[in-house]
């Protein structure tokens, strides 16, 4: 049996809240005793991200830049939703086909896992879609630029292990696809 035990919450606060970013203030008693004064956490919506593949074997990958990283990344698509007025599945229908215009008949459900536990509060909830076709246009917000990017499946997997794919949430879900796709 672990000796680990969980903090006690004593009391906390939003000290930022704003549609896009909330942050909490946490006073804390941890279990020897020792109290935290200052511990922050954000506040994020649940994220889904979506493993797409074709009928011709292709990954359905975007690739745009990501202020946080300062970069132009490659991942899949993806988005915030809301559990209290959005199931997972419709939101990873739902982010599937505004960012990539591609759509599927059935999403499986890959698995869930914390998006960043020491300081965040959200889940990422990772699904596969297979035979994925293009039904329509994509559908940006306004400040989205969303490129969207075919890869064949035989170099998905290299793509992933050399660092040309370095989101953690994507890698994630690349693994837990490539195993349901019986091509680990």
């Amino acid at each position: 049996m672990s000796h680990i035990r969980p903090w006690r919450l004593k009391r906390s606060e939003i000290v930022f809240d704003h549609p896009w970013y909330r942050l909490r203030r946490d006073w804390l008693l941890l279990p020897d005793g020792r109290q935290i004064d200052d511990y922050f956490v954000s506040l994020r919506p649940e994220v889904v991200l979506i493993f797409a593949l074709t009928a011709d074997d292709e990954v359905v990958m975007v690739r745009q830049y990501k202020h946080g990283a300062a970069a132009i990344l490659l991942e899949f698509p993806g988005g915030t939703f809301l559990p209290a007025t959005e199931s997972s599945t419709a939101a990873a229908a739902r982010e599937l086909v505004e960012e990539t215009g591609y759509s599927g008949t059935n999403l499986e459900l890959l698995g869930n896992a914390w998006d960043d536990p020491t300081r965040q509060d959200n889940r990422v909830h990772m699904y596969l879609v297979r035979d994925a076709q293009r039904t329509k246009d994509q559908d940006l917000d306004e400040n989205e630029d969303i490129e969207v990017v075919l890869i064949p499946l035989r170099k998905f997997k290299a793509m992933c292990l050399n660092g040309e794919i370095c989101v953690t949430g994507t890698l994630a879900t690349a693994f837990l696809g490539l195993n349901a796709l019986g091509r680990t």
